[in-house]
């Protein structure tokens, strides 16, 4: 079943300049789906319309159901509701714990306390965290920071996780154990994965499905891909 469906769709900003031009995808549920291209190409466009930071300027961005084309801004909630985003710089609130940094995307949404705490540890525990429940953000590591911005970003459930380039500021070695996590969100709680990246190394380690943009377009797009410039792809 298709959870994004992406039908000619194109981005002009103000200045002129296209980010995206007559892009056309569909992803399905439950798929992992790394999208790549060199700086500049438009993936950060195409992934920030997903959330709706970006409104198409034509075409059609569905996602879980909703136009993101038409969806006004007073109701932008609904959707971000549904889905979970993953920052590079991990956007955590310095002066609040772990678990309050994972609570806090609860609290915002009205959930009652009652409800807040067991969707918590669950997802701090998906992140393998359990231990630092109480830890401020300066105790912890760039791993374990991404680990808790990845617990916050599925702590509602959302179908839909998207990670802006997640091991941007990380080491291989812990590069790879943030990835095992996402891999085991994805094969375990059926949590669909888009995640824009330059990382070569992990695209080629886990071939999974791979979108190559260049130019706005989608130029390639392969089911168990690896990492290739777009003057590689004809």
């Amino acid at each position: 079943m298709k959870l994004i469906k992406v039908e000619h769709a194109y981005k002009v900003y103000k200045n002129g300049t296209t980010g995206i031009a007559d892009l056309s995808v569909s992803i399905d549920k439950g798929e992992f789906v790394f999208v790549i291209g060199s700086t500049g190409s438009g993936k950060s466009t195409f992934i920030k319309m997903l959330y709706r930071e970006e409104k198409p300027t034509k075409g059609q961005v569905i996602v879980g159901g909703i136009d993101v084309a038409r969806l006004r801004n007073s109701k932008v909630y609904k959707l971000r509701r549904r889905v979970g985003v993953v920052f590079q710089d991990f956007k955590l609130l310095p002066k609040l714990s772990v678990y309050e940094n994972v609570a806090f995307a609860l609290e915002s949404i009205g959930m009652p306390s009652s409800e807040i705490r067991p969707k918590v540890i669950k997802a701090i525990e998906a992140v393998g965290l359990k231990d630092k429940l109480r830890n401020m953000p300066t105790e912890l590591s760039g791993g374990e920071m991404q680990r808790v911005a990845i617990a916050r970003a599925i702590v509602n459930e959302p179908k839909l996780l998207i990670c802006d380039e997640p091991t941007g500021n990380l080491d291989p070695t812990t590069s790879k154990e943030v990835m095992s996590y996402l891999e085991k969100i994805n094969e375990e709680l059926g949590t669909t994965i888009v995640m824009a990246t330059h990382d070569k190394e992990i695209v080629n380690r886990m071939k999974k499905r791979v979108l190559l943009i260049d130019h706005g377009a989608l130029v390639s797009d392969e089911k168990k891909g690896g990492y290739k410039k777009a003057n590689e792809s004809v």
